[in-house]
């Protein structure tokens, strides 16, 4: 006899049947791994020690140069959202300006700054390669917020728009003080999303080439890796990347939770 299982049982089943087989998987290779070499080559504390506390000085040049890139991108986004939602000349230029630096890789564009320009046109950005690099990031960064900052003031009711009009204002002012800090509460949360995308774009700066000062994280770790021959600062640097993005995707989470409950 047939035994009559529901549908909703049968995925309850189907989703624990996974799980075991999944911590089954994962038993498995807990016992047939070889704990005292992965400890040697993975996590081996000597090779830790001595990475501090030039870690420390990594972790916060990665801090700084996303800060910098973001909050920088984010005035370039607003002023390229706002000139593509306008007329003329400068809503063309805006609209080629967003689709170049979309269009290309990031890593292209860091190369671009770094050395096409600086041998093409004789000119040195301040802060050296690192600076260019940090710029073509800028520029990438505000490229793409820019489309988030147009959806958020699109999002913003029209008769917002027609209130501040019927109290006398400008479209000046009415975009600075009415319709902008509207947007950006609205996309809060993909803009934290960007900053953590960012974060981790910021490892693209190894490719610009770095002094002992100005290295961020992925830099350090390739450079502990050529020096001790052991994969241990990859690990070390892995936990920090954990330790700065976590706490940042739990805050996107509370944001939107916050901004759903708000609607």
């Amino acid at each position: 006899m047939a035994l009559d299982i529901r549908p909703t049982q049968r995925r309850l089943l189907s989703r624990v049947a996974t799980y075991v087989v999944f911590a089954a998987f994962i038993v498995l290779l807990l016992l047939t791994a070889n704990w005292p070499r992965i400890g040697q080559f993975f996590f081996n504390l000597d090779v830790a020690r001595h990475l501090w506390p030039g870690v420390l000085r990594a972790a916060f040049n990665t801090i700084w140069y996303t800060a910098f890139c973001f909050f920088g991108g984010l005035i370039l986004a607003v002023i390229l959202a706002l000139l593509k939602m306008g007329t003329g000349p400068f809503k063309w230029f805006a609209i080629v300006f967003i689709e170049i630096f979309r269009g290309l890789p990031a890593v292209l564009t860091l190369l671009i700054f770094a050395f096409a320009i600086p041998i093409g046109f004789s000119v040195r950005f301040p802060g050296g390669t690192i600076g260019a690099g940090l710029l073509g990031l800028l520029l990438v960064t505000g490229a793409y917020s820019s489309e988030v900052i147009r959806a958020g003031i699109v999002a913003v009711p029209k008769g917002q728009w027609e209130a501040a009009r019927s109290l006398g204002m400008t479209n000046l002012r009415t975009t600075l003080t009415v319709i902008l800090p509207q947007a950006i509460r609205i996309v809060i949360p993909p803009l934290t999303n960007e900053m953590v995308l960012l974060l981790k774009d910021t490892s693209l700066l190894y490719v610009v080439g770095a002094t002992v000062m100005t290295k961020e994280l992925t830099l350090f770790a390739r450079d502990g890796m050529t020096t001790y021959s052991n994969p241990t600062p990859y690990i070390v640097v892995a936990a920090f990347y954990l330790l700065i993005t976590i706490p940042m995707t739990s805050m996107v989470a509370r944001l939107e939770k916050k901004m759903a409950v708000k609607k």
